[in-house]
């Protein structure tokens, strides 16, 4: 289908990136076309409905949706339980998936959608958002060129703060997992992109209060000569300004700090590395250097494109079922779901 544009429709407004995701869609319009939206919550409905970003687009339920003529693809953003669920529906039905985060709490049901999709040579892209930030993407093209040597550290934060949002706790008190399993697969995407496997993972999971939410966690990732330390709150002040990935090898070091740029300077505000490096690499002396990564830009038009590739076979995935499928399965060992100490092989 090169050349031609996408068909595409949106499953659920309930997701917190789903307006995000519907804006970036509607801003490419040369690669997609969208033919409708879906939402059988009459409440997220009520609150949702009326955002600028699906003014215009028709309203119709699910299954008019899945039965529209020469539909290609589908944007699932529904509420956290029914992610995996409607990405089976779709999958089923021969259509492309872009699957907003996580990917459930059921590890059966997400290896299965996998395996449908592969069945059927679908493109399932899971809507990760730091694959496409400048700065992580220097710090693991940095690892890959072996700028650092052999990395035996990595500290990753991911943090915010919910203390005053007892509506969002009690929505996060819903997940076994709590804040770890909504938040701490961003962070597992960039290690397990790095490191590979993990050999060993175990989760330490915290309250703060009594109300039922995980909602601060450490998870270890073990591996024969690294370790890696992932770390989620949704109680520290001022949290999103403190995330951060350091990333620790044998010849060097890169630290971020914070991942994103605040409020409204997300999309233009440059993001930097500190790279310090033992020797000299190229375009890049021995010593620390601050790196300008260059901007955001728009947090979800880069996926975006290259799903529309990806559906086009103009490009390979490059996180492939496979990779998907360890992300969720390392998630889910570092959120408490099974064993205390969980092993991934």
């Amino acid at each position: 289908m090169s050349g031609k544009r996408i068909r595409i429709g949106q499953i659920g407004i309930g997701h917190n990136h789903a307006e995000g995701n519907m804006e970036s869609l509607r801003k490419l319009p040369d690669l997609f076309e969208i033919v409708g939206v879906a939402e059988a919550d009459p409440e997220w409905k009520e609150r949702r409905g009326g955002l600028p970003c699906y003014r215009g687009l028709e309203w119709v339920s699910e299954d008019e949706l899945l039965a529209m003529p020469h539909l290609d693809a589908v944007a699932v953003e529904t509420d956290g339980f029914e992610l995996v669920p409607t990405a089976q529906r779709c999958a089923e039905r021969g259509l492309h998936v872009h699957l907003d985060k996580p990917g459930g709490e059921s590890f059966p049901a997400f290896r299965r959608l996998l395996e449908t999709c592969e069945q059927k040579g679908l493109a399932i892209q899971l809507a990760y958002a730091y694959r496409y930030n400048p700065a992580i993407r220097f710090a693991i093209g940095a690892v890959r060129a072996g700028w650092l040597g052999e990395i035996f550290e990595i500290h990753a934060v991911m943090s915010r703060y919910d203390g005053d949002n007892a509506a969002y706790r009690r929505w996060l008190a819903q997940f076994k997992g709590g804040a770890m399993f909504i938040f701490a697969g961003y962070l597992v995407d960039v290690v397990v992109t790095m490191l590979g496997r993990p050999d060993r993972v175990v989760p330490f999971l915290k309250r703060t209060r009594d109300d039922g939410l995980i909602d601060n966690g450490l998870a270890v990732l073990e591996y024969e000569h690294a370790t890696a330390t992932l770390r989620v709150s949704v109680e520290e002040v001022d949290g999103m300004q403190h995330r951060r990935l350091i990333v620790c090898g044998t010849e060097g070091t890169v630290e971020i700090c914070p991942l994103e740029a605040p409020g409204g300077r997300y999309e233009t505000q440059p993001l930097t590395a500190r790279l310090t490096l033992k020797h000299a690499v190229p375009g890049h002396e021995a010593g620390t250097h601050q790196v300008d990564c260059g901007p955001m830009g728009d947090r979800y038009a880069p996926q975006l494109r290259e799903f529309a590739e990806i559906i086009r076979g103009a490009k390979v995935n490059p996180f492939d079922y496979k990779h998907e499928l360890l992300v969720q399965e390392t998630l889910l060992a570092a959120a408490g779901y099974g064993e205390r100490q969980s092993s991934c092989h």
